[in-house]
Formats: structure tokens, C-alpha cells, sequence
């Protein structure tokens, strides 16, 4: 048994709390502000820091200071995006990172959002990764509200569906989740009920004290003792703590928090005119500018030029002779272009569909020249890598008539392979599996695959050198 010394019960004897018996069965820590819950998880985080991976979701910056003694990464979440949090969740599940995901310098809204982000990357990892991770939550209680306040409900949806699979599903992948809360009032019930190790400390509200009672399994008569709990002490009960409800003293701790408690300061003697001219010194004031007139917006640019192209036919007919037709390496030619513009991997078809209508516009094209499934079968060729001459070949059209049997979102991942399997190269790896999807997400990539090896047009095979994949009816396969 792995067990670590978290403090001393009432007698003075060591208080232990088994580490697996943790993981398998989760923490919830209550306590009022100044009760010692940041003193009790920064003793926990350090006593487990060399046995376990530990992840901390750290709303105020409190435990950064583990990375000066322990090697935590610190991830500052203020420039990075929801998809690269996501990435940076399976990634840390994959080379088994303890991190610090540092939440203190950006807003609620963002707090959330990044929260569920990287917890739901960490979720999504795939089972070769499941190894067993302590995540630690400071204040759950704003990932998981019982109700929503100034964040909007999408923010709150993916946080509080990230904490629920943290709490409910977590265990099998080997997440242990371990919460504090300052009120378990303001925690959302389904999430506080799937822990069985409670650590209950001081609380002055009796709906708080009558919840923690009702969890220790104490009458309701010694719900009040919660508040003579002294600060650093706590109430434990569960399978990893003690099978009756015990008093436990938290022990010592190495590391220090940056932020710290109120200190009294003497006041320097200042006149109250000294004061005067300082407090209120006079603040310039610029004018500002004026409005301008609000003019209505613009009409769309694809509809300016069609109207464009009928004043010109009206003022003077074009001979049927000259009229432009489309040509096949034309339009492969501004497909083309689309595919290398910025960021065009993750836009939505639509986006994509208007850009080649305007640009087929300017060359004097009709902006219907190529429909949309037509487009998006040359988009999908076009990223797979394949060649104007080639992709006429009876080849080629054997495969795209396959894709066109799936779904329009999964044929660029099908088309991807099927170059490939044809060129006999290596199998596309998780990144370029994601761009052919349109997505950020390694996992939700990844999940094509068994999709189409569920539809029965792809065979997969996972081997010690990577994976394999092979195109059913058409006999290619990836080296």
C-alpha cells in the first residue's frame, strides 16, 4: 500500500490517505475562505509529486511555485487558444506532464472556456495514455456552478461538462479528480456526488454545515461543530482516509504560495491638505471626437459583380463567340488557390465555396460554374496531395467514387488516405488527419478512422512501428 502522511489526527498519531485507493475513488475538499483548503492540497500535490502525474487547474496562481521544486510546466493560458489548450491536454496525457495550468490573468468567461478546454484534451486521449493522473481543481465551484451568473451559458455548458466527466468518467481513463470548494451549496450536485473521500473544514452557514454533516454521515445536531474547526483543520472520511468521520491536523508544507495574506501596516503621518492636493489633482480630459454619419453596410461583393456583369451586357452584348467557358485546369487552378489560403484548413466549406465563387467571378467565370459537391470532392483531391494529370485517372476515380458514398465532412480524411495507401507512403499521422477533418482536435480526428473502418472502406491496423491502414475493394495500403 502507497500511502503518504497528510497530517495528524487528535492524538497526535500520523493521519495517512492511501494514494490508490484515491485514484480510484476521488477527493472532495470544503472549507470557508481561510479554512486552509489551498494548505491542504499544496501538502497533497507535494507528498505525491514524485509517485503520481498531478494536473492542477489553478483559477488564482497560487501553486505555480511547485515548478521551482518539483519541474511542474506552467501553462499561462492568457495566449492560448481553446484549440491548442486541447491539444496541450492530450499531449500532456501522452508524455505524462505534471502541469500548473495557471488561470490568473484572464477573465471568468475565459477561465471557463480554457478549463473545460484542457480538461476535455485530457479526456480525449486515447487509451494507449490512460495512465493515472491526480487532477487537482481550486475553487470547483466556479467550473462548476450550481447556476449560471456572469458567464455565458456556452462557457459554463463546457465546464461543467469537462468536470463532469472528470467526476463521473474519469476513473476508468485514470483521472482521479480531486476538488476544493469554498461552498458545497454552490457546487453542482452531480459533480460533489461522485466523490467518496470528503476532507470537510470550517464553515459557518448552516445550509454548508448541514450538506457536510449529511456527507460524513454525522448528525445533524454535530453539523455545528464545523465551526470550531480551527484553520489547517479538517473532518476526513472515505475508503483512502478513515471509515469514520476523524479530526486531522494538516502537516508542514516546502513550497509558498506568491499571493499572501492581509498584513498590518502602520500608517505614515500625512496632513489631510497634503492628501487634498494629491486625491484630487485635477485629470485632463480630452474632448471626443465626433461621430461619423452611420452609412449602411456595403452589398455583398459577389452580388456587385453579377450586377456589374448585367450593366455590361445591357450596355453592350457580348458575341456569343467570346462568352468564357469553364476550363477544367482553370478551375483546378482557383481551387487551388483557395486550398493555399491562410488558415483554409480549419474554415467552413461554405467560407471556402464563396471564396472560389468570387474569385471564379473575377476571371469572367459564372459563379456557379462548379457546384458544391463537385467543389468539395476537388478540395478534398487537392489536400490529399494529388496532382492535376492523376487526378483523372481511372484510379483516382475509383476512389472518389467511395468517398462520395460517405459523408461530405469525412472524404477528405477517406481521400487522404486513399493517396496514400496509392503512393504506398507512410500513413498520415494525428495532425494531418486533424486538417483533412477541418478540426484542432487530435482525438476527434483520430475517431474517423474507426468511423470508416465502421463503414467498411478502410481496414486499420495498429502495429509496433505505427499505424496501417488499407482501402477495401481498391487493394492499396499505406507502408
Amino acid at each position: 500500500m502507497t500511502s503518504i502522511v497528510l497530517g495528524q489526527g487528535r492524538d497526535g498519531s500520523d493521519t495517512c490517505i492511501d494514494l490508490p485507493e484515491l485514484l480510484a475513488t476521488r477527493l472532495l475538499v470544503q472549507g470557508n475562505s481561510g479554512s486552509g483548503k489551498s494548505h491542504l492540497l499544496r501538502r497533497l500535490l507535494e507528498q505525491t509529486a514524485t509517485l503520481v502525474q498531478q494536473v492542477m487547474i489553478d483559477p488564482e496562481g497560487d501553486f505555480v511555485t511547485l515548478a521551482d521544486h518539483y519541474g511542474h510546466l506552467v501553462i499561462d493560458v492568457e495566449d492560448q487558444s481553446e484549440a491548442s489548450l486541447r491539444a496541450a491536454g492530450e499531449r500532456v496525457r501522452a508524455h505524462r506532464a505534471s502541469v500548473v495550468l495557471n488561470l490568473e490573468q484572464v477573465e471568468a468567461e475565459m477561465q471557463l472556456r480554457a478549463a473545460g478546454a484542457f480538461l476535455n484534451g485530457m479526456f480525449e486521449a486515447p487509451r494507449a495514455h490512460w495512465y493515472p493522473a491526480l487532477v487537482v481543481v481550486d475553487e470547483a465551484q466556479l467550473f462548476a456552478p450550481v447556476a449560471s451568473g456572469d458567464t455565458s451559458d456556452e462557457a459554463r455548458r463546457l465546464s461543467l461538462g469537462a468536470m463532469t466527466n472528470l467526476m463521473c468518467r474519469g476513473r476508468k481513463r485514470g483521472l482521479a479528480g480531486v476538488i476544493a470548494t469554498q461552498r458545497l451549496a454552490k457546487l453542482a450536485k452531480n459533480v460533489a456526488a461522485e466523490a467518496s473521500n470528503f476532507l470537510m473544514g470550517r464553515t459557518f452557514l448552516d445550509i454548508d454545515m448541514a450538506r457536510a454533516a449529511d456527507l460524513l454521515g454525522m448528525e445533524r445536531r454535530a453539523a455545528e461543530s464545523f465551526r470550531d474547526l480551527a484553520r489547517g483543520q479538517f473532518m476526513a472520511l472515505g475508503p483512502a482516509l478513515s471509515r469514520r468521520p476523524k479530526l486531522v491536523a494538516i502537516g508542514p508544507v516546502t513550497t509558498a504560495s506568491h499571493a499572501t495574506g492581509p498584513v498590518l501596516v502602520p500608517l505614515e503621518p500625512v496632513s489631510a491638505e497634503d492628501l487634498r492636493d494629491i486625491i484630487l489633482e485635477p485629470v485632463h480630459e480630452f474632448t471626443p471626437r465626433a461621430r461619423r454619419e452611420t452609412r449602411p453596410p456595403p452589398p455583398d461583393l459577389l452580388a456587385q459583380l453579377d450586377a456589374y456583369g448585367a450593366e455590361r451586357e445591357a450596355e453592350e452584348p457580348v458575341p456569343s463567340a467570346v462568352s468564357v467557358e469553364a476550363d477544367p485546369d482553370q478551375l483546378w487552378s482557383l481551387v487551388a488557390e483557395v486550398v493555399a489560403g491562410e488558415g483554409s484548413d480549419y474554415k467552413p466549406l461554405a467560407t471556402l465555396y464563396q471564396d472560389f465563387q468570387l474569385r471564379a467571378r473575377i476571371q469572367g467565370l459564372s459563379r456557379n460554374v462548379l457546384e458544391l459537391g463537385s467543389f468539395n470532392r476537388m478540395l478534398a483531391t487537392i489536400r490529399a496531395g494529388m496532382d492535376r494529370e492523376r487526378s483523372d485517372s481511372e484510379e483516382w476515380k475509383q476512389a472518389q467514387t467511395v468517398a462520395a458514398t460517405l459523408p461530405e465532412d469525412v472524404q477528405g480524411v477517406f481521400l487522404l488516405l486513399a493517396r496514400t495507401a496509392l503512393d504506398a507512403e507512410v500513413c498520415p499521422d494525428d495532425d494531418a488527419l486533424a486538417r483533412a477533418y477541418g478540426t484542432h482536435s487530435l482525438g476527434r480526428a483520430r475517431r474517423q478512422l474507426n468511423y470508416l473502418e465502421e463503414r467498411e472502406v478502410i481496414v486499420l491496423q495498429d502495429t509496433p512501428l505505427g499505424r496501417r491502414v488499407a482501402i477495401v475493394g481498391l487493394g492499396w495500403q499505406t507502408a
